[in-house]
């Protein structure tokens, strides 16, 4: 469901648009500006404290990658004051150094805070829900 003020909800799905083309750009100033400062993120199972190693573990998964097409889609932004939750379904697209290719639909689940007028990512919590590996059958 998407609940509370529509200039918040609009607002969310910007930060998201904004996380998606850091993703693209494979630009780690655009994706960081995201987080809040002591966020959490967990990451297939892989629990991540803080911008800084978030960024970290960021960069490290990207170095690998020539180039992502990554498409998100908030399903569900639900705002309590300077709080929310969201749900983010996902699409990527990525092309490894190597040349191979892999496609994976994903979900975010997400806390924010509405800090100095603008949202941050709290907590995001990422599963894969799909993916296909062309080069693996």
């Amino acid at each position: 469901m998407f609940i509370g003020p529509l200039e918040d909800r609009v607002a969310i799905q910007e930060l998201n648009g904004t996380y998606a083309d850091g993703v693209v750009r494979i630009d780690a100033d655009t994706w960081a500006s995201v987080w809040a400062e002591d966020a959490h993120w967990s990451l297939m199972g892989m629990e991540v404290e803080g911008r800084t190693a978030i960024v970290e573990l960021w960069k490290g998964a990207m170095s690998g990658l020539t180039a992502v097409s990554f498409h998100c889609i908030p399903c569900m932004i639900e705002i309590d004051g300077d709080r929310a939750k969201a749900r983010v379904q996902t699409q990527e697209f990525m092309l490894t150094k190597e040349g191979k290719t892999r496609a994976v639909g994903g979900l975010y689940e997400d806390e924010l805070v509405k800090s100095g007028g603008r949202w941050l990512f709290t907590r995001r919590i990422f599963r894969i829900v799909a993916e296909y590996n062309p080069q693996e059958g």
